[in-house]
């Protein structure tokens, strides 16, 4: 008996505070706080973001070109050369994590280097709003992230790479092409050359070391464990670059 008093409770809390910022003439931001059609609470406001990196800084987006110099991008949703075969990305020459993500890629890429080995991004933080035209394409949470859900990436803290060869810059062979669906993606398949398989490995326990966990679908994902900590957001790049400029 005592949960339905809390709920309501609860709910008079959040509708008090949404009747208050409305009562400030913020609409937009009143509207920000609002649960989307899944009941999710979803950031599209800047000011949202920065009151909470106001209270932890862990929660900043890093600009991951700033943060990390050497690295190579190559963002496939700026381009049709993607499972959805559009442009999901307006053209962007970099791409962002929160801030223990962005502290761990930069000793990822720092161990590599002692092997001779870089690292090629494919994706980073995504707009919700993208993961939403996503699962439009391909509804299989295998592969796609389910907009009841979210995804990692919505909340800057899943990142999509491969390994490259520092001396040539070459991709280093893995089992299948970025965002190939199938079982050959799967960490557990085995049926593949040596070589490839040593790789796929060698990303995985190097991601995992510094503390990202690998989807097993999926041999260029990983996230971090505790993603689910940071909020969904569905903010512009653009609005992400002018507050990263401003700091």
């Amino acid at each position: 008996m005592k949960r339905p008093v809390k709920n309501k409770m609860n709910q008079g809390i959040f509708t008090a505070v949404i009747l208050l910022l409305i009562s400030y003439g913020n609409l937009a931001l009143a509207q920000s706080h609002l649960p989307n059609k899944y009941g999710l609470n979803v950031v599209k406001d800047i000011t949202i973001l920065k009151q909470q990196i106001n209270l932890d800084s862990n929660k900043r987006l890093v600009e991951l070109n700033d943060k990390i110099p050497g690295i190579t991008l190559d963002i496939k949703y700026t381009t049709k050369d993607n499972f959805t075969k559009k442009k999901l990305y307006p053209p962007i020459k970099t791409t962002f994590l929160r801030k223990p993500a962005a502290d761990s890629l930069l000793k990822i890429v720092s161990y590599l280097k002692t092997m001779g080995l870089g690292i090629k991004i494919f994706d980073a933080y995504r707009p919700y709003s993208v993961t939403e035209k996503m699962w439009e394409v391909v509804p299989d949470d295998r592969y796609a992230a389910d907009p009841a859900i979210g995804s990692g990436h919505n909340r800057g803290a899943s990142i999509d790479l491969t390994l490259t060869d520092l001396a040539t810059k070459k991709e280093l062979p893995m089992p299948t092409g970025y965002d190939d669906f199938n079982e050959k993606a799967h960490h557990g398949y085995t049926q593949l050359p040596e070589e490839i398989i040593k790789n796929r490995e060698t990303l995985k326990s190097v991601m995992e070391l510094f503390g990202f966990t690998a989807l097993k679908t999926e041999w260029w994902h990983f996230y971090l464990p505790n993603s689910s900590y940071y909020e969904l957001m569905d903010l512009s790049f653009g609005e992400l670059n002018k507050m990263n400029s401003n700091d």
